[in-house]
């Protein structure tokens, strides 16, 4: 199913939204619980998958939903069209906490397939497919902060992805590139991704930089986020600090004794 054709604006800066101009009959499915507001015309529906395979039987919606479980997203995901007869209509779409939406035209990426944190998409047109991808590589899943669970987005037409703090895009060119942990929002599948010692046993204790790094190797494009989530967390929690840096890994809160 060829993606719908839609019209977008992003606005603001620390706390951004995206609005979507839509044509009659055109849609755009979303996180449910992400909507910020809908002009007259704009109808919603929620449904158990993403619509991009219109003949998908029962089977199939609850294998989706389910892996949508699996990915610690809501079972459903919210639909929403102009059935306004003749004009355009907008719908408008938050960002859960402080940071970045980035517009990414999947028509423009390799593969068509973009891998992305388990909580970072938004929104996208209809006929875009959201599935779970496993991360293969053991250390990776355990130790790198993205965890063994990732999202893959497929189409070719507009989606929205939402990142913590300033987010920047790098071509790498059979590169390898060390990125914190947590750090990396999405990535093209080309791309080797895997961890690897933040350095010298000294290093990894005392260097503040935490246990491990992420790797990407390849070429390719990668997303990466100035201030992920956990981060945020732990700089808002009572212990303060660095506390919890390697809150994505199997480490948990262990990692926090070798801060200062």
């Amino acid at each position: 199913m060829r993606s719908h054709e839609i019209d977008y604006k992003v606005l603001g800066e620390g706390m951004q939204i995206v609005e979507i101009e839509l044509d009659p009959n055109e849609t755009v499915i979303a996180e449910a619980g992400s909507m910020l507001f809908m002009e007259e015309g704009i109808t919603f529906e929620t449904k158990m998958g993403d619509g991009s395979q219109p003949t998908q039987s029962t089977w199939g919606k609850i294998f989706q939903a389910g892996s949508r479980v699996l990915m610690g997203e809501s079972l459903f995901m919210t639909h929403f069209t102009n059935r306004g007869g003749g004009s355009k209509a907008k719908v408008a779409f938050a960002a859960p906490y402080p940071g970045t939406i980035k517009p990414v035209d999947l028509a423009q990426i390799n593969g068509n397939t973009l891998v992305v944190q388990k909580d970072a998409f938004l929104c996208a047109a209809l006929g875009t497919s959201i599935s779970i991808h496993f991360n293969r590589r053991f250390g990776a899943g355990l130790f790198g902060g993205e965890g063994f669970i990732l999202e893959k987005i497929q189409g070719d037409g507009m989606a929205f992805i939402h990142s913590g703090g300033v987010v920047i895009e790098r071509q790498l060119n059979n590169e390898t590139l060390r990125v914190d942990t947590g750090c990396v929002v999405a990535f093209e599948p080309q791309l080797s991704f895997d961890i690897e010692k933040s350095g010298s046993l000294k290093s990894m204790v005392f260097g503040g930089e935490g246990l491990f790094l992420a790797t990407l190797k390849g070429t390719g494009k990668v997303w990466i986020q100035s201030l992920p989530i956990s981060k945020l967390i732990a700089r808002l929690s009572p212990m303060g600090g660095n506390a919890g840096a390697e809150s994505g890994s199997v480490l948990g809160s262990f990692g926090s004794i070798f801060k200062d």
